[in-house]
Protein backbone atom coordinates (compact mmCIF):
# COMPACT_ATOMS: atom_id res chain seq x y z
CA UNK A 1 0.00 0.00 0.00
CA UNK A 2 1.42 3.30 -1.04
CA UNK A 3 1.81 5.98 1.56
CA UNK A 4 0.71 9.58 1.23
CA UNK A 5 4.00 10.94 0.04
CA UNK A 6 4.36 8.35 -2.62
CA UNK A 7 0.83 9.17 -3.85
CA UNK A 8 1.70 12.82 -3.76
CA UNK A 9 4.79 12.20 -5.82
CA UNK A 10 2.77 10.33 -8.37
CA UNK A 11 0.15 13.07 -8.42
CA UNK A 12 2.75 15.74 -8.85
CA UNK A 13 4.24 13.79 -11.77
CA UNK A 14 0.86 13.62 -13.41
CA UNK A 15 0.39 17.30 -12.72
CA UNK A 16 3.67 18.15 -14.37
CA UNK A 17 2.70 16.12 -17.40
CA UNK A 18 -0.67 17.81 -17.55
CA UNK A 19 0.93 21.23 -17.27
CA UNK A 20 3.39 20.32 -20.01
CA UNK A 21 0.61 19.14 -22.28
CA UNK A 22 -1.44 22.23 -21.54
CA UNK A 23 1.56 24.40 -22.23
CA UNK A 24 2.25 22.64 -25.52
CA UNK A 25 -1.37 22.96 -26.55
CA UNK A 26 -1.32 26.59 -25.61
CA UNK A 27 1.77 27.20 -27.67
CA UNK A 28 0.19 25.39 -30.61
CA UNK A 29 -2.95 27.45 -30.42
CA UNK A 30 -1.28 30.75 -29.64
CA UNK A 31 2.17 30.75 -31.32
CA UNK A 32 4.69 33.40 -30.48
CA UNK A 33 4.68 36.27 -33.03
CA UNK A 34 7.61 36.31 -35.55
CA UNK A 35 9.26 39.19 -37.48
CA UNK A 36 8.23 39.70 -41.21
CA UNK A 37 10.65 38.24 -43.85
CA UNK A 38 13.22 40.67 -45.23
CA UNK A 39 12.35 42.32 -48.54
CA UNK A 40 13.81 40.97 -51.78
CA UNK A 41 16.88 42.94 -52.82
CA UNK A 42 16.85 42.83 -56.62
CA UNK A 43 20.54 43.03 -57.45
CA UNK A 44 22.45 40.80 -54.97
CA UNK A 45 21.89 37.29 -56.46
CA UNK A 46 20.29 36.15 -53.16
CA UNK A 47 16.78 34.92 -52.36
CA UNK A 48 16.31 37.46 -49.57
CA UNK A 49 12.63 36.78 -48.82
CA UNK A 50 12.93 32.99 -48.99
CA UNK A 51 10.24 32.47 -51.62
CA UNK A 52 12.53 30.54 -53.97
CA UNK A 53 12.72 33.41 -56.46
CA UNK A 54 15.91 35.41 -56.92
CA UNK A 55 16.18 39.00 -58.17
CA UNK A 56 14.25 39.64 -61.41
CA UNK A 57 12.59 36.23 -61.17
CA UNK A 58 10.71 37.62 -58.16
CA UNK A 59 8.42 39.64 -60.40
CA UNK A 60 6.19 41.04 -57.66
CA UNK A 61 9.08 42.45 -55.64
CA UNK A 62 11.37 43.47 -58.54
CA UNK A 63 8.93 45.00 -60.99
CA UNK A 64 10.52 47.18 -63.69
CA UNK A 65 9.34 48.67 -66.99
CA UNK A 66 10.57 46.63 -69.94
CA UNK A 67 11.45 48.60 -73.06
CA UNK A 68 12.70 46.99 -76.28
CA UNK A 69 12.30 47.87 -79.96
CA UNK A 70 9.62 46.09 -81.98
CA UNK A 71 10.55 46.42 -85.62
CA UNK A 72 8.09 48.10 -87.98
CA UNK A 73 9.69 45.97 -90.70
CA UNK A 74 8.00 42.59 -91.21
CA UNK A 75 10.24 39.56 -90.78
CA UNK A 76 13.26 41.73 -89.81
CA UNK A 77 15.72 38.81 -89.61
CA UNK A 78 14.51 36.99 -92.75
CA UNK A 79 13.51 33.92 -90.73
CA UNK A 80 9.95 33.42 -91.97
CA UNK A 81 9.99 31.79 -95.40
CA UNK A 82 7.51 31.22 -98.19
CA UNK A 83 9.98 28.78 -99.75
CA UNK A 84 13.62 27.72 -99.45
CA UNK A 85 15.87 29.60 -101.89
CA UNK A 86 17.48 27.41 -104.54
CA UNK A 87 19.63 30.09 -106.18
CA UNK A 88 20.23 33.83 -106.29
CA UNK A 89 17.48 36.45 -106.77
CA UNK A 90 14.82 34.72 -104.65
CA UNK A 91 13.90 37.36 -102.06
CA UNK A 92 10.29 36.37 -102.74
CA UNK A 93 11.01 33.35 -100.51
CA UNK A 94 11.43 35.69 -97.50
CA UNK A 95 7.99 36.48 -96.11
CA UNK A 96 7.12 40.19 -96.11
CA UNK A 97 10.07 41.32 -98.26
CA UNK A 98 9.97 42.71 -101.82
CA UNK A 99 12.58 42.91 -104.57
CA UNK A 100 12.66 46.69 -104.51
CA UNK A 101 14.85 47.10 -107.59
CA UNK A 102 15.18 45.67 -111.10
CA UNK A 103 18.60 44.26 -110.12
CA UNK A 104 17.71 41.58 -107.60
CA UNK A 105 18.92 41.01 -104.05
CA UNK A 106 19.74 37.45 -102.97
CA UNK A 107 17.92 35.58 -100.18
CA UNK A 108 20.26 33.30 -98.27
CA UNK A 109 18.90 30.74 -95.81
CA UNK A 110 20.32 27.59 -94.23
CA UNK A 111 17.32 25.61 -95.53
CA UNK A 112 18.56 26.10 -99.10
CA UNK A 113 20.94 28.34 -101.07
CA UNK A 114 23.85 29.64 -98.96
CA UNK A 115 25.47 32.20 -101.27
CA UNK A 116 27.62 32.71 -104.35
CA UNK A 117 30.35 30.08 -104.72
CA UNK A 118 30.77 29.42 -108.42
CA UNK A 119 34.48 30.02 -108.97
CA UNK A 120 33.78 33.49 -110.39
CA UNK A 121 31.83 35.36 -107.70
CA UNK A 122 33.06 34.12 -104.32
CA UNK A 123 30.59 35.97 -102.10
CA UNK A 124 30.11 33.55 -99.22
CA UNK A 125 28.54 35.18 -96.14
CA UNK A 126 30.37 35.41 -92.81
CA UNK A 127 29.14 32.89 -90.27
CA UNK A 128 27.49 32.60 -87.85
CA UNK A 129 24.64 34.90 -88.88
CA UNK A 130 23.84 37.60 -86.30
CA UNK A 131 20.25 36.45 -85.80
CA UNK A 132 18.76 33.15 -86.92
CA UNK A 133 19.27 31.32 -90.20
CA UNK A 134 18.33 33.87 -92.88
CA UNK A 135 20.05 36.93 -94.37
CA UNK A 136 19.97 38.92 -97.62
CA UNK A 137 22.85 39.76 -99.95
CA UNK A 138 23.01 42.85 -102.15
CA UNK A 139 25.30 44.26 -104.81
CA UNK A 140 26.60 47.77 -105.41
CA UNK A 141 27.21 47.17 -109.11
CA UNK A 142 29.89 48.75 -111.21
CA UNK A 143 28.91 51.82 -113.26
CA UNK A 144 28.91 51.12 -117.00
CA UNK A 145 28.65 54.01 -119.50
CA UNK A 146 26.15 53.51 -122.31
CA UNK A 147 27.11 50.79 -124.77
CA UNK A 148 29.89 49.21 -122.70
CA UNK A 149 27.97 46.47 -120.91
CA UNK A 150 26.42 43.18 -122.01
CA UNK A 151 22.91 44.46 -121.36
CA UNK A 152 20.75 46.78 -123.40
CA UNK A 153 21.99 50.36 -123.75
CA UNK A 154 19.13 51.73 -121.66
CA UNK A 155 20.11 49.48 -118.76
CA UNK A 156 23.90 49.65 -118.97
CA UNK A 157 24.07 53.45 -118.67
CA UNK A 158 22.93 53.23 -115.02
CA UNK A 159 24.42 51.68 -111.90
CA UNK A 160 23.49 48.08 -111.14
CA UNK A 161 22.43 48.67 -107.55
CA UNK A 162 20.35 46.19 -105.55
CA UNK A 163 17.84 47.00 -102.79
CA UNK A 164 15.59 45.08 -100.43
CA UNK A 165 12.22 46.67 -99.71
CA UNK A 166 9.28 46.22 -97.37
CA UNK A 167 5.88 47.75 -96.72
CA UNK A 168 5.95 48.69 -93.02
CA UNK A 169 3.64 47.12 -90.45
CA UNK A 170 2.69 50.66 -89.39
CA UNK A 171 3.85 54.06 -90.69
CA UNK A 172 6.86 56.04 -89.54
CA UNK A 173 4.92 59.10 -88.42
CA UNK A 174 5.86 62.56 -89.62
CA UNK A 175 8.10 64.65 -87.36
CA UNK A 176 8.80 61.70 -85.02
CA UNK A 177 12.28 60.37 -84.33
CA UNK A 178 13.03 56.85 -85.55
CA UNK A 179 16.08 54.63 -85.68
CA UNK A 180 16.95 51.59 -87.77
CA UNK A 181 19.63 49.28 -86.39
CA UNK A 182 21.00 46.46 -88.53
CA UNK A 183 23.92 44.08 -88.98
CA UNK A 184 25.92 44.33 -92.20
CA UNK A 185 28.28 41.59 -93.35
CA UNK A 186 31.56 41.97 -95.27
CA UNK A 187 33.33 39.41 -97.50
CA UNK A 188 36.80 40.96 -97.71
CA UNK A 189 38.52 44.28 -98.42
CA UNK A 190 38.18 43.92 -102.21
CA UNK A 191 34.64 42.53 -102.53
CA UNK A 192 33.27 44.55 -99.59
CA UNK A 193 35.10 47.86 -99.14
CA UNK A 194 33.60 50.54 -96.84
CA UNK A 195 30.04 51.40 -97.88
CA UNK A 196 27.53 54.19 -97.31
CA UNK A 197 24.43 52.19 -96.37
CA UNK A 198 21.37 54.27 -97.24
CA UNK A 199 17.73 54.08 -96.20
CA UNK A 200 15.07 55.33 -98.61
CA UNK A 201 11.35 55.84 -97.96
CA UNK A 202 8.09 56.44 -99.76
CA UNK A 203 4.60 57.52 -98.70
CA UNK A 204 2.91 54.79 -100.75
CA UNK A 205 3.54 51.02 -100.72
CA UNK A 206 2.47 50.97 -104.37
CA UNK A 207 5.88 52.51 -105.20
CA UNK A 208 7.47 49.10 -104.49
CA UNK A 209 9.23 47.98 -106.59
CA UNK A 210 10.62 51.27 -107.81
CA UNK A 211 11.61 51.91 -111.42
CA UNK A 212 8.42 50.27 -112.67
CA UNK A 213 6.80 53.45 -113.95
CA UNK A 214 6.74 54.49 -117.59
CA UNK A 215 9.96 56.23 -118.55
CA UNK A 216 11.68 55.49 -115.22
CA UNK A 217 15.17 53.93 -115.30
CA UNK A 218 15.34 50.26 -114.35
CA UNK A 219 18.57 50.55 -112.41
CA UNK A 220 20.21 52.98 -110.03
CA UNK A 221 18.95 54.28 -106.68
CA UNK A 222 15.28 54.65 -105.59
CA UNK A 223 15.29 58.44 -105.92
CA UNK A 224 15.54 57.98 -109.70
CA UNK A 225 11.89 56.93 -109.49
CA UNK A 226 8.74 58.78 -108.48
CA UNK A 227 7.78 59.14 -104.82
CA UNK A 228 11.05 58.15 -103.12
CA UNK A 229 13.22 60.21 -100.75
CA UNK A 230 16.48 59.56 -98.96
CA UNK A 231 15.84 59.19 -95.22
CA UNK A 232 19.39 58.80 -93.95
CA UNK A 233 22.70 57.03 -94.35
CA UNK A 234 25.66 55.75 -92.35
CA UNK A 235 29.23 54.93 -93.44
CA UNK A 236 30.26 51.42 -92.39
CA UNK A 237 33.70 49.80 -92.66
CA UNK A 238 34.21 46.10 -92.09
CA UNK A 239 36.97 43.67 -92.90
CA UNK A 240 37.29 40.03 -93.85
CA UNK A 241 34.43 37.67 -93.03
CA UNK A 242 32.88 39.93 -90.39
CA UNK A 243 29.55 41.39 -89.27
CA UNK A 244 29.28 45.00 -88.07
CA UNK A 245 26.41 46.66 -86.18
CA UNK A 246 25.23 50.00 -87.62
CA UNK A 247 22.34 52.44 -87.16
CA UNK A 248 20.62 55.27 -89.05
CA UNK A 249 18.53 57.94 -87.29
CA UNK A 250 15.52 59.29 -89.17
CA UNK A 251 13.31 62.37 -88.79
CA UNK A 252 11.03 63.13 -91.75
CA UNK A 253 8.16 65.55 -92.36
CA UNK A 254 5.82 63.00 -93.99
CA UNK A 255 4.42 59.62 -92.97
CA UNK A 256 6.59 56.86 -94.47
CA UNK A 257 4.78 53.63 -95.41
CA UNK A 258 7.52 51.66 -97.20
CA UNK A 259 11.32 51.52 -97.16
CA UNK A 260 14.19 50.31 -99.32
CA UNK A 261 17.72 49.76 -98.02
CA UNK A 262 20.99 49.26 -99.87
CA UNK A 263 23.90 51.28 -101.34
CA UNK A 264 23.87 55.05 -101.83
CA UNK A 265 23.34 56.76 -105.18
CA UNK A 266 26.99 57.55 -105.99
CA UNK A 267 28.49 55.89 -109.06
CA UNK A 268 30.61 52.82 -108.33
CA UNK A 269 33.65 53.52 -110.51
CA UNK A 270 36.18 51.08 -109.02
CA UNK A 271 35.82 48.55 -111.84
CA UNK A 272 34.10 45.67 -110.05
CA UNK A 273 30.88 44.97 -108.19
CA UNK A 274 30.81 45.22 -104.40
CA UNK A 275 28.80 42.77 -102.32
CA UNK A 276 27.39 42.91 -98.76
CA UNK A 277 24.89 41.18 -96.46
CA UNK A 278 22.08 42.43 -94.17
CA UNK A 279 20.43 40.91 -91.11
CA UNK A 280 18.32 41.84 -88.08
CA UNK A 281 16.83 45.15 -89.24
CA UNK A 282 15.12 46.81 -86.23
CA UNK A 283 13.13 49.94 -87.10
CA UNK A 284 11.27 51.68 -84.27
CA UNK A 285 10.94 54.97 -82.44
CA UNK A 286 14.30 56.16 -81.12
CA UNK A 287 13.29 56.04 -77.46
CA UNK A 288 12.68 52.27 -77.68
CA UNK A 289 16.43 51.77 -78.24
CA UNK A 290 17.32 53.44 -74.92
CA UNK A 291 18.22 50.12 -73.28
CA UNK A 292 18.72 47.96 -76.38
CA UNK A 293 21.50 45.40 -76.03
CA UNK A 294 24.11 45.46 -78.81
CA UNK A 295 26.91 43.00 -79.50
CA UNK A 296 30.65 43.47 -79.82
CA UNK A 297 32.41 41.08 -82.23
CA UNK A 298 30.57 37.82 -82.97
CA UNK A 299 29.63 34.91 -80.70
CA UNK A 300 32.49 32.75 -81.96
CA UNK A 301 35.23 35.16 -80.84
CA UNK A 302 36.89 35.41 -77.45
CA UNK A 303 36.23 39.18 -77.30
CA UNK A 304 32.46 38.80 -77.80
CA UNK A 305 30.57 41.05 -75.37
CA UNK A 306 27.29 42.88 -74.81
CA UNK A 307 26.70 46.57 -74.26
CA UNK A 308 24.06 49.28 -74.09
CA UNK A 309 24.34 53.00 -74.71
CA UNK A 310 25.84 55.02 -71.84
CA UNK A 311 23.41 57.72 -70.67
CA UNK A 312 24.43 60.23 -67.97
CA UNK A 313 22.63 59.89 -64.67
CA UNK A 314 21.73 56.19 -65.02
CA UNK A 315 22.96 53.28 -62.94
CA UNK A 316 23.32 49.87 -64.62
CA UNK A 317 23.04 46.24 -63.50
CA UNK A 318 23.46 43.17 -65.73
CA UNK A 319 21.55 39.93 -65.19
CA UNK A 320 21.79 36.38 -66.51
CA UNK A 321 18.64 34.27 -66.38
CA UNK A 322 17.15 36.92 -64.11
CA UNK A 323 19.93 36.74 -61.48
CA UNK A 324 22.26 39.69 -60.94
CA UNK A 325 25.87 39.42 -62.14
CA UNK A 326 27.70 40.88 -59.18
CA UNK A 327 30.06 43.69 -60.16
CA UNK A 328 28.61 44.10 -63.69
CA UNK A 329 27.35 47.65 -63.23
CA UNK A 330 28.62 49.45 -66.33
CA UNK A 331 27.03 49.78 -69.81
CA UNK A 332 29.62 47.29 -71.13
CA UNK A 333 29.43 43.72 -69.86
CA UNK A 334 33.05 42.82 -68.99
CA UNK A 335 32.74 39.16 -69.97
CA UNK A 336 30.25 36.48 -70.92
CA UNK A 337 29.05 34.13 -68.19
CA UNK A 338 28.04 31.23 -70.38
CA UNK A 339 24.96 30.56 -72.46
CA UNK A 340 21.69 32.01 -71.21
CA UNK A 341 19.34 35.00 -71.26
CA UNK A 342 20.99 38.35 -70.56
CA UNK A 343 19.29 41.61 -69.54
CA UNK A 344 20.39 44.97 -68.20
CA UNK A 345 18.48 47.20 -65.81
CA UNK A 346 18.86 50.97 -65.63
CA UNK A 347 17.70 53.12 -62.74
CA UNK A 348 17.28 56.88 -62.81
CA UNK A 349 15.84 59.20 -60.18
CA UNK A 350 12.33 58.45 -61.44
CA UNK A 351 12.34 55.22 -63.48
CA UNK A 352 13.45 51.61 -63.46
CA UNK A 353 13.82 50.36 -67.04
CA UNK A 354 14.66 46.80 -68.07
CA UNK A 355 16.00 45.82 -71.48
CA UNK A 356 14.64 43.03 -73.60
CA UNK A 357 16.27 39.61 -73.38
CA UNK A 358 19.41 38.80 -75.37
CA UNK A 359 19.56 35.01 -75.70
CA UNK A 360 23.20 33.98 -75.91
CA UNK A 361 24.02 30.61 -77.39
CA UNK A 362 27.35 29.51 -78.78
CA UNK A 363 26.59 28.80 -82.45
CA UNK A 364 27.61 25.73 -84.34
CA UNK A 365 28.90 26.64 -87.80
CA UNK A 366 27.58 24.15 -90.33
CA UNK A 367 28.88 23.48 -93.80
CA UNK A 368 28.36 20.82 -96.45
CA UNK A 369 30.80 19.22 -98.86
CA UNK A 370 30.22 16.83 -101.73
CA UNK A 371 32.78 14.23 -102.73
CA UNK A 372 32.85 11.44 -105.27
CA UNK A 373 35.42 8.64 -105.30
CA UNK A 374 36.05 5.70 -107.57
CA UNK A 375 34.78 2.27 -106.64
CA UNK A 376 37.38 0.53 -104.49
CA UNK A 377 38.93 3.79 -103.26
CA UNK A 378 38.63 5.33 -99.78
CA UNK A 379 38.17 8.89 -98.56
CA UNK A 380 39.64 10.18 -95.28
CA UNK A 381 37.10 12.33 -93.44
CA UNK A 382 38.39 13.40 -90.04
CA UNK A 383 39.40 10.14 -88.39
CA UNK A 384 37.01 8.11 -90.57
CA UNK A 385 38.22 6.16 -93.61
CA UNK A 386 35.16 5.87 -95.83
CA UNK A 387 34.55 3.54 -98.76
CA UNK A 388 30.74 3.50 -99.02
CA UNK A 389 28.31 6.15 -100.17
CA UNK A 390 26.24 8.07 -97.62
CA UNK A 391 25.97 11.13 -95.37
CA UNK A 392 28.65 11.55 -92.71
CA UNK A 393 29.18 14.19 -90.00
CA UNK A 394 32.36 15.39 -88.35
CA UNK A 395 32.82 18.10 -85.72
CA UNK A 396 36.00 20.10 -86.14
CA UNK A 397 37.20 22.10 -83.15
CA UNK A 398 38.49 25.46 -84.37
CA UNK A 399 40.54 28.24 -82.84
CA UNK A 400 37.32 30.14 -82.14
CA UNK A 401 34.77 29.35 -79.44
CA UNK A 402 32.44 27.74 -81.96
CA UNK A 403 32.82 24.27 -83.38
CA UNK A 404 32.38 23.60 -87.07
CA UNK A 405 30.11 20.74 -88.08
CA UNK A 406 30.84 19.44 -91.57
CA UNK A 407 28.32 17.22 -93.35
CA UNK A 408 29.86 15.08 -96.10
CA UNK A 409 27.79 13.65 -98.93
CA UNK A 410 29.94 10.85 -100.37
CA UNK A 411 29.16 9.22 -103.70
CA UNK A 412 30.79 6.21 -105.32
CA UNK A 413 31.48 6.64 -109.02
CA UNK A 414 30.80 3.15 -110.32
CA UNK A 415 28.81 4.08 -113.41
CA UNK A 416 29.44 1.80 -116.40
CA UNK A 417 28.42 2.97 -119.89
CA UNK A 418 27.37 -0.23 -121.62
CA UNK A 419 27.15 1.22 -125.11
CA UNK A 420 28.00 4.52 -126.75
CA UNK A 421 26.21 4.90 -130.09
CA UNK A 422 28.21 7.11 -132.47
CA UNK A 423 27.29 8.21 -136.00
CA UNK A 424 29.75 9.80 -138.44
CA UNK A 425 29.79 10.51 -142.14
CA UNK A 426 31.87 8.24 -144.29
CA UNK A 427 35.39 9.69 -144.49
CA UNK A 428 35.18 11.29 -141.01
CA UNK A 429 36.98 10.14 -137.84
CA UNK A 430 35.58 9.79 -134.33
CA UNK A 431 38.13 10.81 -131.69
CA UNK A 432 37.73 10.34 -127.92
CA UNK A 433 40.40 10.37 -125.19
CA UNK A 434 43.21 9.20 -127.47
CA UNK A 435 41.10 6.72 -129.42
CA UNK A 436 40.31 7.21 -133.16
CA UNK A 437 37.81 5.29 -135.26
CA UNK A 438 36.76 5.75 -138.91
CA UNK A 439 35.07 2.45 -139.78
CA UNK A 440 31.73 1.03 -138.65
CA UNK A 441 31.90 -1.59 -135.94
CA UNK A 442 31.99 -2.23 -132.19
CA UNK A 443 34.96 -1.23 -130.01
CA UNK A 444 35.64 -1.70 -126.28
CA UNK A 445 37.59 1.16 -124.73
CA UNK A 446 38.43 2.50 -121.27
CA UNK A 447 37.36 6.10 -120.60
CA UNK A 448 37.93 8.39 -117.63
CA UNK A 449 34.97 9.79 -115.68
CA UNK A 450 34.91 13.44 -114.51
CA UNK A 451 36.09 12.12 -111.13
CA UNK A 452 39.08 10.36 -112.69
CA UNK A 453 37.61 6.85 -112.51
CA UNK A 454 38.01 4.22 -115.25
CA UNK A 455 34.83 3.37 -117.14
CA UNK A 456 34.71 0.41 -119.51
CA UNK A 457 32.77 1.56 -122.55
CA UNK A 458 31.52 -0.22 -125.69
CA UNK A 459 31.45 2.10 -128.71
CA UNK A 460 29.03 1.17 -131.51
CA UNK A 461 30.12 3.17 -134.61
CA UNK A 462 28.02 3.56 -137.77
CA UNK A 463 27.88 5.82 -140.80
CA UNK A 464 25.07 8.29 -141.30
CA UNK A 465 22.72 6.86 -143.94
CA UNK A 466 22.39 10.06 -146.00
CA UNK A 467 21.57 9.27 -149.65
CA UNK A 468 21.91 11.74 -152.53
CA UNK A 469 20.35 10.57 -155.84
CA UNK A 470 22.35 10.70 -159.09
CA UNK A 471 19.25 11.43 -161.22
CA UNK A 472 15.68 12.69 -160.91
CA UNK A 473 12.72 13.26 -163.26
CA UNK A 474 10.64 16.39 -162.52
CA UNK A 475 7.68 15.26 -164.65
CA UNK A 476 5.25 15.55 -161.70
CA UNK A 477 4.25 11.89 -161.76
CA UNK A 478 4.80 11.67 -158.02
CA UNK A 479 8.10 9.80 -158.25
CA UNK A 480 11.57 11.40 -158.04
CA UNK A 481 10.13 14.82 -158.87
CA UNK A 482 12.57 16.75 -156.65
CA UNK A 483 16.28 16.55 -155.98
CA UNK A 484 17.58 16.78 -152.40
CA UNK A 485 19.39 14.77 -149.71
CA UNK A 486 17.45 11.79 -148.31
CA UNK A 487 17.80 10.05 -144.92
CA UNK A 488 15.82 8.17 -142.31
CA UNK A 489 13.01 10.20 -140.74
CA UNK A 490 14.11 12.91 -138.36
CA UNK A 491 17.83 12.82 -139.15
CA UNK A 492 18.08 15.86 -141.44
CA UNK A 493 17.40 19.31 -139.98
CA UNK A 494 18.27 21.50 -142.98
CA UNK A 495 19.60 21.36 -146.55
CA UNK A 496 21.32 24.32 -148.20
CA UNK A 497 22.02 23.56 -151.90
CA UNK A 498 23.40 25.44 -154.93
CA UNK A 499 22.98 24.00 -158.47
CA UNK A 500 25.21 25.04 -161.41
CA UNK A 501 24.88 24.62 -165.23
CA UNK A 502 27.75 23.32 -167.34
CA UNK A 503 29.20 26.85 -167.68
CA UNK A 504 29.30 27.33 -163.88
CA UNK A 505 26.32 29.64 -163.65
CA UNK A 506 24.04 29.37 -160.63
CA UNK A 507 20.58 28.23 -161.70
CA UNK A 508 19.10 27.31 -158.29
CA UNK A 509 19.60 27.90 -154.54
CA UNK A 510 17.46 26.24 -151.86
CA UNK A 511 16.69 23.02 -149.97
CA UNK A 512 15.28 20.95 -152.87
CA UNK A 513 15.32 21.42 -156.67
CA UNK A 514 12.26 20.91 -158.86
CA UNK A 515 14.17 21.28 -162.15
CA UNK A 516 13.28 24.92 -162.65
CA UNK A 517 15.39 28.05 -162.89
CA UNK A 518 13.70 31.43 -162.53
CA UNK A 519 10.34 29.69 -162.87
CA UNK A 520 11.20 27.95 -166.16
CA UNK A 521 11.98 24.24 -166.61
CA UNK A 522 15.60 23.67 -167.64
CA UNK A 523 16.65 21.26 -170.39
CA UNK A 524 17.49 17.64 -169.59
CA UNK A 525 21.16 17.08 -168.91
CA UNK A 526 23.87 16.86 -166.25
CA UNK A 527 24.14 19.56 -163.56
CA UNK A 528 26.60 19.98 -160.71
CA UNK A 529 25.75 20.90 -157.12
CA UNK A 530 27.21 21.78 -153.72
CA UNK A 531 25.03 20.72 -150.78
CA UNK A 532 25.38 21.48 -147.03
CA UNK A 533 23.38 19.00 -144.97
CA UNK A 534 22.76 19.82 -141.28
CA UNK A 535 21.58 17.02 -139.03
CA UNK A 536 19.40 17.29 -135.94
CA UNK A 537 22.51 17.11 -133.71
CA UNK A 538 23.58 20.42 -135.42
CA UNK A 539 26.52 18.75 -137.14
CA UNK A 540 26.90 19.64 -140.81
CA UNK A 541 28.50 17.85 -143.73
CA UNK A 542 29.32 19.19 -147.20
CA UNK A 543 28.48 17.12 -150.32
CA UNK A 544 29.24 17.88 -153.98
CA UNK A 545 28.70 16.02 -157.22
CA UNK A 546 26.51 15.87 -160.31
CA UNK A 547 22.92 14.93 -160.95
CA UNK A 548 21.19 14.01 -164.24
CA UNK A 549 17.83 15.59 -164.99
CA UNK A 550 15.65 13.35 -167.20
CA UNK A 551 11.99 13.31 -168.29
Amino acid sequence: MLNFYENLKRFRGITVLLVACISISFISIYPHSRASPPPEICDNAIDDDGDGLIDLNDIEDCECITIEPESLIPNPSFEDTNCCPESQSELNCASGWIQASYPTTDFIHSCGWMGWNNGIDEFLPPQPFPDGQGIVGFRDGVYLPAGTGPDAVEISRHNWKEYAGACLLSPMLADSAYRIEFDIGFVDAISSPPIMVTLFGTTDCANLPFGAGEGEPLTGCPTNATGWVELGFVPVAGGENIWVKAAIDVLHDEDILAIAIGPNCANNLNGHSRYYFLDNLLLDETESFQVNISTISDPCQEDFALEVEDYPGLSYQWYKDGIALIGETSPLLSQMYGEGNYQVRTISETDCVLSGIYSYTIPVISSSIYQSICEGETFLFGDQELSEAGLFTDTIASTSICDSVVVLSLEIDNAIVDTMDVMIFEGETFDIEGYSFNQPGGYTITLTSPNGCDIETFVQLAFHSVFIPTAFSPNFDGRNDRFTALAEYGLIQDVDMTVFNRWGGIIYEGPEWDGKSNGEMVNPGVYTYVMKVTLTDNRSHLFSGSVTLVF
